[in-house]
């Protein structure tokens, strides 16, 4: 016969790793949503995201205010979350260079010294 604190244990692992990914999912598609322009990763890509900005949302402000208890599954900690994952595809796009793209030889219509710059495109890239 099983343990039944094991078995409450398992319980309360599963529970909570089923409330995480759920609640990735959703703060990862609200982050997506609320950013224009086309999104990088798939499904498991948002609900990463969405889990990894609810950590990031959710520790700023508790970094900041500690007198309340934030949860993922309140309106405050799904807005801490969904602020945190959206910092976290802003600070992606900025990276990865697909906010922002510059002209390719870097004038606008033989103007010398002037750029120009695209935003929410992606840069083309070459094959090599």
């Amino acid at each position: 016969m099983a343990d039944p604190n094991l078995m409450v244990t398992i319980d309360y692992v599963a529970h909570e790793a089923l409330m995480w990914i759920g609640f990735g999912t959703l703060v990862g598609l609200s982050a997506k949503a609320i950013m224009p322009g086309r999104d990088p990763g798939g499904a498991v890509g948002t609900m990463l995201m969405g889990i990894v900005g609810s950590l990031i949302g959710c520790s700023l402000l508790l970094l900041f205010d500690t007198s309340f208890k934030i949860t993922p599954i309140s309106p405050i900690g799904f807005a801490a979350g969904t602020a945190g994952a959206f910092l976290l595809l802003f600070f992606f796009r900025l990276l990865s260079n697909s906010y922002a793209v510059e002209a390719v030889d870097g004038r606008v219509s033989g103007t010398p010294g002037t750029t120009v710059t695209s935003y929410y495109r992606r840069r083309n890239r070459r094959a090599a």
